[in-house]
């Protein structure tokens, strides 16, 4: 198949994510299909909104074809809204991978897909009817026209529709963010797109302290703690050699069990703290560190909130050197102001105080 590539066109500026996700949308036989097969290649994980379509109508037993995916696509929208195929995807992209995502068809998917951040950018490809009609004869596809007339008589309801459930190709592609011109040799597309991902997606990784804290948000999700989840861990070097997370002690039963009467009667916050059974976060990262015979002495711990004084005081003497918390410990303005008596850095990074 003859395809060819004019240059790219950007409608706005290189923004940075964790990953790329690339929607592709574009008429027939344009091209769409291998640009994902070209980024397939390339270790990107594909989704397809049709391929929600096809879920729904082998759950009903139903035949797939060309017009029961069109019918079905807009009794979705008109049941769910008119993103509803774009957000049933949504919720399972992982922040991990790069994603190809086609069969965009309605710009409220869009819409729900630029949800995902400044990661995701919009890929419309194009090129002439008869060039397209051309291809079409030539894959010989069921259902696809075969003539000029049968390609605009086909499209004419995609492009754009009075219902608002219908597809609306012509809307997707004012949203696009680049435009791949595909009316010439295949290797010219293959470059255009290499052109693309080298000169406009780019990504960034987290700074060390936005990935310790993330990892420590994580940790927090182990707390048995009824009433707040904290988590700590400790690093040196960069190097992470402890976590810990609040909680009641080894071998006893656990907060959310009942283990710890004070959390479990839901006082007043800042009340009946000697009674309370649970260890702190940062207690457990350094009594971790000693249990395993690990020294913490010169390192850096990072913490969901600051510490309150107790830990503080295990801090100083431990011997870290730097604290680094996302949010501020109700009762912790002694413990700062000690900490930095000690000679401790403290930094607060992150979320806004509470």
């Amino acid at each position: 198949m003859l395809c060819r590539v004019g240059s790219v066109r950007s409608r706005r500026p290189s923004k940075r994510g964790a990953d790329m996700i690339l929607g592709v949308a574009g008429p027939y036989a344009s091209g769409k299909g291998e640009v994902v097969r070209f980024l397939e290649e390339r270790s990107f994980y594909v989704e397809s909104l049709s391929d929600e379509i096809r879920k729904v109508l082998a759950e009903r037993g139903e035949e797939e074809t060309r017009e029961r995916m069109i019918e079905t696509g807009v009794e979705l929208r008109t049941a769910e809204g008119p993103g509803a195929l774009a957000q049933r995807l949504v919720g399972r992209v992982r922040p991990d991978r790069n994603y190809v995502i086609d069969s965009i068809r309605h710009p409220a998917e869009v819409a729900a897909l630029r949800s995902l951040g400044a990661r995701f950018h919009l890929i419309w490809v194009d090129a002439g009817e008869e060039l397209r009609v051309e291809r079409m004869q030539s894959r010989g596809r069921n259902g696809d026209p075969e003539t000029l007339e049968d390609l605009r008589r086909l499209e004419g309801r995609e492009l754009k529709s009075d219902n608002p459930a219908g597809q609306q190709l012509l809307a997707v592609r004012d949203l696009a963010d680049h435009t791949l011109r595909n009316d010439g040799a295949l290797d010219e597309l293959h470059d255009q797109l290499q052109r693309l991902l080298r000169n406009h997606l780019h990504f960034e990784r987290p700074d060390w302290d936005e990935y310790f804290l993330n990892i420590a948000q994580v940790v927090a999700t182990r707390s048995n703690c009824v009433k707040r989840k904290v988590a700590a861990l400790i690093t040196v070097d960069r190097r992470i050699i402890s976590t810990g997370y609040n909680g009641t002690p080894r071998g006893t039963r656990n907060c959310n069990e009942g283990g710890c009467p004070r959390c479990n009667a839901f006082g007043p916050g800042g009340a009946d703290l000697g009674e309370c059974v649970c260890s702190h976060a940062e207690e457990n990262a350094i009594t971790q560190s000693a249990y395993h015979g690990v020294s913490v002495r010169g390192g850096t711990v990072y913490t969901t909130f600051s510490p309150c004084l107790m830990c503080t005081k295990m801090i100083i003497n431990s011997g870290l050197q730097e604290v680094v918390y996302s949010a501020a410990y109700p009762l912790g303005g002694i413990s700062l102001d000690l900490l930095r008596e000690a000679g401790l850095k403290v930094r607060h990074v992150g979320s806004t105080d509470t």
